[in-house]
């Protein structure tokens, strides 16, 4: 079963495209016009190792980092289908230099995002809209997000920290487990 997606918005404001494959091998392309931004994207697909592609263009970083996050958490819905025979959680504690992020995620249908991530501006990219992307790909993927930077003194070390956690997360809860047969990880034998 293919386990991709393709998700196109385009607006008055922005237009977006993201090609996601859960399957993948770590790839990733990122033309969002905010280098930091991109460098984070990238490290959702070399650590959750998935293939992703997103262009972006927008009039305002805003919308553009709000409507990448809005693609991205559609497609990852998409992708999961079903989500028979996925492990459905997924955790991750990890490390970047003084900085020390946590993430988990439970896959279930339910979109909802608690985000503890004190960040100023990184490089250009607007420190306030870390959350607000978390936020919206969480709602829009239809998963529980808790993410938390647990210490750090450089904001670029914290976020990257942050986005290599929720890969790992992401990569966990979202990997096939065999034992369960394609069948749905709840006790009420279906996940919305």
């Amino acid at each position: 079963m293919s386990r991709k997606a393709q998700v196109s918005r385009q607006t008055a404001e922005v237009s977006v495209r993201v090609e996601l494959d859960l399957d993948g091998h770590g790839e990733g392309q990122f033309h969002t016009g905010l280098l930091f931004f991109d460098h984070l994207l990238a490290q959702l697909a070399r650590h959750g190792l998935f293939d992703i592609t997103i262009s972006a263009t927008g009039q305002d970083q805003h919308h553009l980092v709000e409507d990448v996050g809005l693609c991205l958490g559609r497609a990852l819905s998409q992708a999961l289908g079903d989500k028979g025979g996925i492990v459905r959680f997924g955790w991750a504690l990890v490390p970047m230099d003084e900085a020390l992020a946590q993430v988990a995620v439970d896959l279930g249908g339910r979109g909802y995002a608690l985000v503890e991530a004190p960040l100023g501006d990184i490089e250009g990219l607007r420190g306030d809209l870390v959350r607000h992307f978390l936020d919206t790909l969480a709602r829009e993927g239809r998963f529980n997000l808790h993410a938390q930077v647990l210490r750090g003194l450089n904001d670029h070390h914290k976020a990257e920290a942050l986005f290599k956690a929720l890969a790992r997360a992401l990569g966990t809860a979202s990997r096939p487990e065999p034992r369960l047969e394609g069948k749905s990880p709840s006790t009420k034998g279906l996940l919305d």
